[in-house]
């Protein structure tokens, strides 16, 4: 049977015909009516997008392999492959005439080929990754969004930029085309922002991140669904503000990354199981009946009370034995006083042994440390909108809610504690220092990573490490000071670091299954494999000296020796 073995983060709709994207490498199409899966196709790397041509005779996708494809309908035949990319594709358009092809890049730059693949303009100009791309004017101009908080418009003819509005240093993920010269974008401050001929307006109508917009022309609808777990419908009339139609709340295994309109009043959207999800605007109802759950793991940790595991199902395990159901996707897995704990995109924070919910937050958690003192251990969360949520267990009757306080600009990526100082990555690259316990900013390096930094850890000589998407190992004192930036032979961006306490040696993991460990005392990568074709979604030490545990999207967990470099793969 085909169906998806990791999270859907891309989804398109044309006639009876819906298109996804996964964190698997596939593409699928799918038959609307009965919901069944009609032929697949794959990446080399994680699926980010889909989208039909206008026709709807042509599929483009876009991935983390660096490049954009195009398949022939209904067979997701190859056509051709568009690979002038240095970093991840997030998105991909035909023009409406189906003759030209515009990709949206991680490297900071959009692109227009023709359908053969030929190279026509690069788009030179945003500072930051470009997130998504849209033809506008019926292919005569092409508008782009960027983390650089900016919307750009192209003339598609000659690649030239014809006007730039600044949004501000927020991150914007999306747009919508409403008309030739109207664009509504959502931003991570969960503002709908308005742009047509009369200026820009700005309305807040989500508590959290705006991930998608999508918009029904012929209804004059447009839908926002946001990281506070909400869909919303708005009717847009000229020049008017946005008319709240209907909050929707969204179910756990819905992803919110994308959305696409299937009929006039149903939407589909991607999610973290094995198939698409459907919502229904006229009752407000979602059918996830042949969504069923994703083995892929996200996280792993050795405990003093055994190896644990959680994944894209919620779905906890000690030593490969199911111990709880926390119903959705969850990023992290920590031990801390006493119990373990994970939590993830519902913004709920888990007793990972016992299902118990600690702590509910507005946004998604993605990374946790934990800070050991003579009065007990203290649980320190990442979140996606820039806290750090502070928790204790004061009385000896569980964990609770100190302290929240924001110490990034951008999503936290990882974090990492070393005696009275908690180090902390984000989204943005940046790269800050805290102390310990009152959170007080010391040191701030807003250019660590020259991209997306995703994980950080502490070696044992009182130093801090990060990893991100520029592909280096950075290495940091407890000062804020960066000792040593090393090139890793990673390809693709790293996602995971971690360190051995017992000799130091730093593991790190990428989205294309490579671990690497670096020896930082003799400058040397003492192990360089590629146990899975699967990324590598954590890593953590597993007890004794020179072995690590990786985690992967494969639904596996994979032992690394150092010493020998031969990986050895265990069922989860």
């Amino acid at each position: 049977m085909i169906k998806h073995t990791s999270p859907i983060s891309g989804i398109d709709a044309h006639g009876d015909l819906v298109v996804t994207a996964g964190y698997d490498n596939r593409v699928i199409l799918w038959n609307a009516v009965t919901h069944t899966a009609i032929t697949e196709a794959r990446h080399d790397h994680l699926a980010n997008q889909c989208r039909f041509s206008a026709s709807g005779r042509i599929v483009v996708t876009s991935s983390s392999d660096y490049s954009a494809r195009l398949w022939s309908v209904p067979d997701l035949r190859l056509i051709t492959v568009l690979t002038d990319q240095k970093d991840d594709v997030e998105m991909t358009v035909i023009s409406p005439d189906e003759t030209r092809v515009a990709t949206a890049s991680r490297d900071h730059l959009a692109r227009i080929y023709d359908l053969d693949g030929r190279l026509i303009h690069r788009l030179e100009g945003h500072e930051a990754d470009v997130l998504s791309v849209e033809w506008v004017r019926n292919g005569t101009e092409l508008v782009t969004t960027s983390d650089d908080g900016t919307v750009r418009r192209w003339d598609s003819a000659d690649g030239t930029l014809l006007r730039t509005i600044d949004l501000g240093d927020v991150e914007t993920d999306t747009v919508a085309v409403l008309g030739v010269d109207s664009f509504a974008l959502g931003n991570d401050e969960g503002e709908l922002i308005l742009i047509d001929p009369s200026g820009t307006r700005r309305h807040r109508v989500h508590d959290a991140g705006i991930k998608r917009l999508a918009y029904d022309a012929e209804g004059g609808i447009l839908l926002s669904s946001s990281y506070d777990r909400t869909v919303r419908l708005w009717r847009l009339d000229q020049g008017g503000d946005p008319a709240h139609l209907l909050t929707s709340e969204v179910p756990a295994d819905v992803w919110l990354r994308s959305c696409a309109k299937l009929s006039a009043t149903r939407w589909v959207f991607g999610t973290f199981g094995s198939s698409y999800a459907v919502f229904d605007r006229d009752g407000g109802t979602w059918d996830l009946t042949a969504v069923e759950p994703t083995p892929g793991l996200n996280a792993v940790a050795s405990t003093p009370t055994g190896r644990f595991t959680v994944g894209d199902s919620g779905t906890v395990r000690r030593d490969g034995e199911v111990v709880a159901e926390l119903g959705s996707c969850c990023n992290f897995v920590a031990a801390v006083a006493g119990t373990v704990v994970s939590g993830g995109q519902l913004g709920a924070l888990y007793d990972a042994t016992t299902g118990a919910l600690l702590y509910q937050h507005r946004s998604p958690l993605n990374c946790a440390a934990v800070h050991t003192t003579s009065d007990g251990e203290t649980l320190i969360v990442g979140t996606y909108t820039g806290e750090a949520l502070v928790l204790r267990d004061a009385d000896g009757t569980g964990l609770k809610l100190v302290d929240v306080q924001c110490i990034q600009d951008n999503a936290v990526k990882g974090i990492a504690v070393q005696g009275e100082v908690l180090f902390s990555v984000c989204a943005t690259g940046a790269a800050r220092w805290h102390a310990l316990p009152d959170l007080k900013l010391l040191a701030a390096n807003e250019a660590a990573h020259a991209r997306i930094a995703n994980a950080a850890d502490a070696l044992p000589d009182g130093r801090f490490v990060s990893v991100g998407r520029d592909l280096t190992l950075r290495i940091w004192t407890a000062a804020g000071e960066e000792q040593a930036v090393v090139t890793t032979p990673h390809r693709n961006s790293i996602k995971c670091v971690a360190v051995d306490p017992h000799t130091g040696l730093i593991a790190t993991g990428g989205y294309h299954g490579r671990v690497a460990v670096h020896d930082p005392a003799a400058g040397t990568w003492v192990c360089d494999e590629r146990p899975t074709t699967a990324g590598i979604s954590a890593l953590a030490p597993a007890g004794s000296p020179g072995r690590f545990l990786a985690s992967s999207y494969d639904g596996r967990v994979y032992g690394v020796e150092a010493a020998t470099a031969v990986p050895s793969a265990r069922n989860r």
